[in-house]
Formats: structure tokens, sequence, C-alpha cells
């Protein structure tokens, strides 16, 4: 145990004995430490501060007399006195916890994946293998991401999304935000960012944050329009080709040749963020548009939802014109992803397991997503419009009435059922079955459809 809230200075004309004693009464008096709470036995204060036993004792002896402290025969010293003093930021911590803890029966949110997909005692096995190997828990990791998963990733990402590149190439972080950071800094300032108004809202944040402008481009049935790209003359274009927002299908590959000619032509920068590219289930994936363009491509993939969220992986693939400039700023840079888990999913990946995984995932993603546009049809009119993301997990509802959205969402709060989180349009209901079972999923829709009733404007 670390002692870290006594602090004595031995080069100070207080007595050692008082500063131990201030130390302890202090945090007494704010709350930190409680009442019951056991302290370091006077051999172990006395050896962790390098001062004698004599010095801890009398500190103790004084805190009990002021009834601060009780020594307790055979067992030790305990904290006595109770203060209201509770830090606020502890009050704040606990709120925090209370709310993030807060379970739904019916879960539409997607910040979850079907437990019955990922086989987590062979994922804790490979986890544990690393654990034992003393000589790689004890060495910092590689800022650039460690070189089996790398190595790993690059064969991975050539067979399930057609990826062109080396293991030099990649680049390995903590989710795919952190990873945006990285690029950014590589980008430098004062840029404009073309992306679709749906997009991945924390990468909006980033671009902000590095003061760049953004703008929202137009869509129609093939995703991003080159009209709207040409009033808008951005320097980067963020874009998930494997769903446009008019039909919620791939962009074709027509366009993608299309996008690409006219990012190059205007020294433009392609983002490809391929979010669950592979778990495409119903039709066949289609290469990556980084495949088509190695040059003026950068691919985002990740890990969040084709593994499991709480491993949080993901992995960026820089042309080689941006890998030179990330060489010079590497050092400058930390590993957020944990080497334990990197180490662990090289080993799965290059095992076959996070194939059998993927299999069982489409499997499991396609039956459900059949059942939910089944059970949507059902109970919504047939004015309805129904747009269906495959790769993202989830199904767009737009009821063809008005509808309160608060007096709907609190319904449905009531009734323990979440919804994903929505960015513009109140009247758009959008409903993740990633995370819920197949065997809630019919209750939950009924459920969602008479709230929404029940709040017509």
């Amino acid at each position: 145990m670390l002692y870290d809230f006594i602090i004595i200075d031995k080069n100070e004309k207080i007595p050692l004995y008082r500063q131990i004693y201030s130390s302890v009464r202090n945090s007494i008096e704010n709350g930190s430490l409680k009442k019951r709470t056991k302290l370091p036995s006077v051999r172990a204060l006395s050896s962790d501060l390098n001062v004698s036993k004599t010095t801890v004792t009398a500190a103790y002896e004084q805190l009990c007399a002021e009834g601060y402290i009780k020594n307790k025969p055979q067992s030790g010293y305990y904290v006595e006195a109770e203060f209201n003093h509770l830090p606020k930021s502890f009050d704040e911590i606990a709120t925090q916890k209370a709310e993030t803890t807060l379970m739904y029966k019916y879960d539409f949110s997607g910040k979850s994946i079907d437990d019955s997909i990922i086989n987590l005692t062979e994922w804790k096995k490979y986890v544990k293998e690393i654990l034992n190997k003393n000589f790689l828990m004890t060495s910092y990791g590689e800022a650039q991401g460690e070189y089996a998963l790398r190595k790993a990733l690059q064969k991975y990402s050539l067979g399930t999304r057609s990826v062109n590149t080396s293991s030099k190439n990649i680049i390995v972080g903590a989710g795919t935000q952190p990873l945006l950071y990285l690029l950014c800094a590589l980008l430098g300032k004062d840029k404009k960012v073309a992306m679709a108004s749906s997009s991945f809202v924390q990468s909006e944040f980033v671009f902000k944050s590095f003061g760049y402008e953004v703008s929202y481009f137009e869509n129609d049935e093939s995703g991003v329009t080159i009209a709207s790209l040409d009033k808008i003359n951005p320097d980067i274009i963020l874009i998930n080709p494997n769903f446009t927002e008019i039909t919620g299908e791939n962009m074709p590959v027509t366009r993608r040749l299309e996008l690409i000619k006219w990012a190059d032509k205007n020294n433009t920068l392609i983002i490809e963020d391929d979010y669950n590219g592979e778990l495409r289930y119903s039709t066949l994936p289609m290469p990556c548009v980084q495949n088509y363009d190695t040059q003026n491509t950068v691919y985002l993939g990740s890990f969040s939802k084709v593994m499991l969220p709480s491993v949080r992986i993901s992995y960026m693939v820089l042309p080689d014109k941006l890998i030179g400039k990330y060489a010079k700023i590497k050092g400058l840079t930390n590993q957020t992803a944990s080497k334990t888990e990197q180490l662990a999913l090289a080993k799965y990946i290059e095992n076959g397991k996070i194939d059998i995984h993927l299999r069982k995932a489409r499997r499991i993603y396609l039956e459900k997503s059949k059942l939910i546009l089944k059970l949507i049809k059902k109970y919504f009119s047939k004015e309805t419009a129904v747009i269906f993301n495959e790769t993202s997990l989830y199904v767009s509802v737009i009821p063809n009435f008005e509808f309160d959205r608060n007096k709907t969402d609190k319904i449905l709060s009531e009734n323990s059922v979440v919804l994903m989180p929505y960015k513009n349009n109140d009247n758009v209901l959008n409903l993740s079955f990633s995370g819920i079972s197949s065997e809630k999923i019919p209750d939950g829709i009924r459920l969602i459809y008479d709230a929404v009733c029940s709040s017509k404007a």
C-alpha cells in the first residue's frame, strides 16, 4: 500500500511525528480517510517513510488522545472520527458512476455487442498467455504499435478488406479518435474538411479542436456528390464508403473512382473510415477505397464491434507521403493501446480465431437484422422510411408523422428502453441491434412503436 497522503520533510524544523500527525489528521478532516478505515501499521509506515517506529508511535498516540483514531488490540489503528466534508470530486465521480452503470432491459444504443458472438473464455486465454510472459510486461510498448500486431493486421486487412499496405505503414491506437488526433498533428492546422452530416461525431470534434473548417457534403443515391465537393473545395474528405445516407447501401465502385480522381486532381486527402467493413453479411464486401488509391487515402479500421467494445484497438494505414512525416515525430508520441491486448489480438488473428469469430458474427447479425426489419414493417406503416445500415448494425426509422421526441424518450426510459443518440433530426429513430438479444427485440420494437404513437404532435 502507498501512503502518499502522508507528507514529511526531514529538512523542516517541525518534528517528524508532528508532520505525520498533521497529514493523517488533515486527511480525516477533509473526508479522504473515512471512519473505520484501517491505517498502516507502525512497522509498515516507519519502513515506508524511513523513520523510526518511535516517531510513528508518537504520532498515532497523539491522534488517539484527540479521538481521531483508535487502537484496537491485536488488530491495529482505525479512523474513529467522522467529518462531513466529503470532497466534491468524490461526489461527482460517484454520480457519474451511477449514471454510466444504468442498465436498460431493451438496449438499442449500440454501446455493446451480442455476448453470444465472442468466446470470452478463449479471448481471456490469449490475454493470460501474454500476461504470463514477464519479459513482455516489463517493457514499454512500441509507439507505432506492436510489430507482431502490425504484421498480423497487414494480412488481416488485406484478406478481409483488400487493404494494400505493409506493416511499416500501419499505426495502432486505442480507438479511432486518438488516431485522428495523430493524423491532424501530421497534417497541420488551417484545413477545410468535407464530411457527411451523419458522420462519426467524435471525428468532427477532433477536426474542430485543430481549428479545421468543417462542411457537410451532399449525397445522392451513390453517396458523396462531386458537385458538392466542387463547392466546398476541401483539403480533406472523410467518408464511410460502406454506407450512403439516402439508401444505406455501399458506395458503388464508379463513384469511388470518381472521388479518387477528383481528390488527386485537387490535391485533397481522403480519410476512409471503414467502420465494421468486414461485418457486411447480407451482401458481399467491396474492396475498400484504399485498395484503388494507396497514395492519397488514409485507411481507418477498428475492432470495437468486430471484437469487443472494451478492446480499444483501432489502426490507421498511412500513405507513403505521410509515413515519412510520422517517422519524424514518432519518438515524441506514446502508444495509447494496451500492449497486452495488442499482443493477444495478434495471436488471436494469427491462429485463425478472428476468422471463426467473423463467420459467427455475420450469421448472428444477419438473423437479427432480418428480425428487426420484419418487426418494424409489422408495427409501423408502409409510409415509414427505413434505412438499413448493415456495417454499423443499426436501422434508421423515420415515421411519416411528427412526434414529440422529448416525450418519446421519457416514455422509453420509463419502460427501460434506450436508443442510439441522435445528432440532427429529432424525427429519426436509430435502433442498433448489436447488443440486444434476439429474444428481447420483439418486445423492444413494440414498446418503441407505442411510445412514438403516444407522442404524436
